[in-house]
């Protein structure tokens, strides 16, 4: 997989596009997402899949279908960088420890650069609905994802 990685961040380098990941499904389903500050549009996703469809028959890699898409409202955070990106925004994040006693948490991000070492936090309510921080490192993530608050006809969360 690190492979197939690697081939399609080098040949999506002069398309102005981030790579989120590459993911190998079932009955031979390759799929690729794709990220852009701006948002993606249909049009990214042709541009990204007749690009890499030519890259992919050159290097051999070998697959039925290919899926490119934009990683969606709940965008996962895989390298430091979306930490960065992201910060201020509402996220969910699994620990691979447990903290005061759970892994999930919920809440706004925090990104601070102490001294070339970034420090991640999140801002989230207790029970009592007291605001907590929660101070952990990248190393600390299992997973994390963007959740954002969707207003559907007026009903919040």
């Amino acid at each position: 997989m690190a492979d197939i990685f690697a081939v399609t961040q080098q040949a999506m380098l002069g398309l102005d596009m981030e790579l989120v990941d590459v993911e190998r499904a079932p009955l031979g389903l390759l799929r690729v997402t794709i990220d852009r500050p701006e948002g993606v549009r249909i049009e990214d996703c042709e541009q990204v899949s007749r690009q890499l469809s030519r890259v992919y028959e050159v290097e051999g890699i070998d697959y039925k279908r290919l899926e490119v898409s934009s990683p969606g409202v709940d965008r996962p955070l895989r390298r430091l960088g979306d930490y960065v990106r992201f910060a201020g925004q509402r996220i969910e994040v699994r620990l691979r420890e447990p903290v005061e006693g759970r892994k999930v948490f919920t809440g706004i991000l925090g990104v601070a650069d102490a001294d070339a070492e970034t420090s991640l936090s999140l801002e989230y309510e207790a029970p009592p609905g007291q605001s907590r921080v929660l101070a952990f490192s990248f190393d600390d993530v299992d997973r994390a994802k963007l959740d954002p608050v969707l207003d559907f006809k007026g009903k919040k969360r």
